[in-house]
């Protein structure tokens, strides 16, 4: 997948950057503040409907103005050239173009243009709680898979209904039933949240097993350390053995490209079984607490060097070396699975490496066949390592929201 050019029109504090791409390596230098991340923030939002960096589509709005608008030309294996645009006004909200033809939904966006960005945002993968780590393998898995998108909306949607009645309930008042009438009202969104829930668990174990290996490889080459890396899913729901039986099936799968083997079958049919058994149990305080307690929004991913969980007690190094062969090993992940490579963003990422890391880095980004961004202060080595005089790579300087200087 390539961009050819984009546009940002009062976006951040860019009045009017037009940009044209080299095919792989692009390099933004500027200081900070110049209006860098906002640019590779553009194309991840013309590519996932959103920023990066913050929230809420109200803070890059150009300062006195009241919309932006983002264009993009891109050309790929499966399209052979198309056009994106979003734009966003205030009170009227963010639409989304596909060749001028308005897309009726923004998820319908997710996985037309694979991406994978690395940012300092990022440190939150290793760091902070859990629902980081989830947020990050859902976004991961989505972009593979439109049904595991599907699920993951339809999910959400069941669980806020359920949380209504449960939330109902505590509070007290005249639908403080029979707990008995409240089970019978809670059965029809039970049965969706166990059958969609164990749909995503299922998936996440498959695909967290399957991207270790990447993971691995990467932190090796990056870290020259010699530690064993680990990720584990660890489910509320328990006792369906997920983890060691998702091992077997994920590498049958791999190897026949087969999703509905009786292997399979069985470990989607425990997960339900176990699933239906927790809710069950939770059921008293869950009408207590007034929400759902059990089900894939309240798992956990963890990660570990030697058997030593990374967020407890991991070296600030060991974190930033993570996070980086993290995103390389999601990377390398859709290359192999996906018929168009995937865009890479790189933002402020250079500057706390050596320059050995660097090196090694920048290898590892002219062996991808895809289109790779790179921002930074100042040009740290890119040139001993990226010939900026053919038209495969170039380095644009930024200053106060313009683009200065390309070479």
């Amino acid at each position: 997948m390539r961009i050819h050019e984009i546009e940002l029109i009062h976006f951040r504090n860019h009045t009017h950057t037009k940009v044209v791409w080299a095919p792989y390596i692009n390099v933004l230098i500027g200081p900070n503040g110049a209006g860098k991340t906002s640019i590779v923030d553009a194309i991840h939002y013309l590519c996932m409907s959103r920023s990066f960096v913050t929230k809420s589509d109200t803070h890059v709005v150009k300062q006195n103005t009241k919309s932006f608008l983002l264009r993009g030309q891109f050309q790929g294996q499966i399209r052979a050239q198309f056009q994106l645009a979003l734009s966003y006004s205030r009170g009227e909200g963010k639409k989304i173009f596909v060749n001028e033809g308005p897309l009726d939904r923004l998820s319908d966006l997710i996985g037309m243009v694979p991406m994978v960005v690395l940012s300092p945002q990022d440190e939150q993968l290793t760091k902070g709680g859990p629902i980081e780590r989830r947020l990050f393998i859902d976004a991961f898995i989505s972009q593979l898979s439109r049904s595991y998108l599907r699920n993951l909306i339809e999910y959400r949607h069941v669980r806020r209904q359920r949380n209504k009645l449960l939330q109902k309930y505590a509070e007290g008042g005249s639908f403080r039933v029979d707990k008995i009438l409240m089970q019978n009202y809670l059965e029809p969104w039970n049965e969706q949240l166990v059958h969609i829930g164990a749909k995503i668990m299922d998936e996440r174990v498959s695909i967290i097993d399957q991207l270790e290996r990447f993971v691995q490889f990467n932190f090796t080459e990056i870290s020259g350390l010699k530690l064993q890396l680990g990720m584990r899913y660890d489910a509320m729901v328990t006792g369906w053995d997920g983890y060691a039986e998702a091992r077997v099936v994920s590498e049958e799968d791999s190897e026949n490209k087969k999703t509905d083997s009786p292997t399979a079958s069985t470990r989607l049919e425990r997960i339900e079984k176990c699933f239906k058994e927790a809710l069950d149990e939770q059921f008293d305080k869950e009408l207590e607490r007034g929400q759902s307690l059990v089900g894939p929004h309240r798992d956990e991913i963890m990660f570990y060097l030697d058997e030593v969980e990374l967020r407890r007690y991991g070296s600030q190094g060991q974190h930033r070396l993570f996070a980086l062969a993290l995103k390389l090993g999601q990377l390398d992940y859709y290359s192999k699975e996906l018929e168009d490579a995937p865009l890479l963003v790189l933002d402020d990422v250079f500057g706390d490496l050596d320059k050995e890391r660097v090196r090694i880095l920048l290898e590892h980004l002219k062996a991808h066949q895809g289109q790779s961004f790179i921002t930074a202060a100042h040009p740290v080595a890119f040139n001993d390592f990226v010939d900026f005089d053919g038209p495969d790579h170039m380095c644009i300087t930024i200053k106060d929201g313009n683009v200065v200087e390309t070479k």
